[in-house]
């Protein structure tokens, strides 16, 4: 007799779940034994639902990227200036590596990002195309202007690369990075956009 669809997923829910809270707690050294035992089965259980470790961290990863993502799109399309779109931007993606740094070592540093990390990146590059777009539309480039893309990846680059370094030292406030990361980024953007507005 099969389970029906509906049980299926909810049952999947429920170890996607148990997994979260394993790697909220233990990050990129987050173990299937661990998970298993987190949502009360046996390992042969889980392997059922996700295949292996790996079909597990596309699951999570999609479940927290996806996240991210309507989070970022949220804050850079909320009104204000296109510096407090960008500022809101810089700090919405702080906050929540802040929230849940164990999460986004897992997503970043575990052994299975290393092997597997396709849902990480189509999310960067979902996001990159998503600020090269908004780069574009803002400051009025004609299409075949490179500095939408290549503006995009460069933001992207030092805002994870900023994130990564604060997490490990936490040498200053979430607040003052975006600041800091805002007032780094506003010299060309902003150049731009003052003359985009004349």
């Amino acid at each position: 007799m099969s389970v029906p669809l509906q049980d299926r997923d909810a049952r999947r829910e429920s170890l996607l779940a148990a997994a979260d809270r394993v790697v909220q707690r233990d990050g990129a050294s987050a173990s299937m034994a661990a998970i298993a035992a987190e949502a009360g089965i046996t390992k042969p259980i889980l392997y059922r639902h996700f295949g292996d470790k790996s079909g597990l961290y596309a699951a999570l990863a999609e479940r927290h990227t996806d996240r991210l993502l309507d989070a970022l799109v949220d804050a850079l399309t909320a009104g204000g200036t296109s510096r407090e779109r960008v500022l809101r931007t810089v700090d919405t993606y702080l906050s929540v590596i802040e929230a849940e740094p164990q999460v986004y070592r897992f997503l970043v540093e575990s052994e299975e990002a290393a092997q597997s990390g396709a849902p990480v990146r189509g999310f960067l590059r979902r996001l990159q195309e998503l600020l090269s777009a908004g780069i574009g539309h803002e400051l009025r480039l004609a299409p075949d202007d490179v500095r939408a893309g290549i503006w995009a990846a460069a933001i992207l680059g030092m805002v994870q690369a900023a994130g990564d370094r604060w997490l490990e030292h936490q040498d200053c406030t979430r607040q003052a990075l975006a600041e800091q990361l805002t007032g780094l980024l506003w010299g060309a953007y902003g150049q731009a956009s003052a003359a985009a507005e004349t």
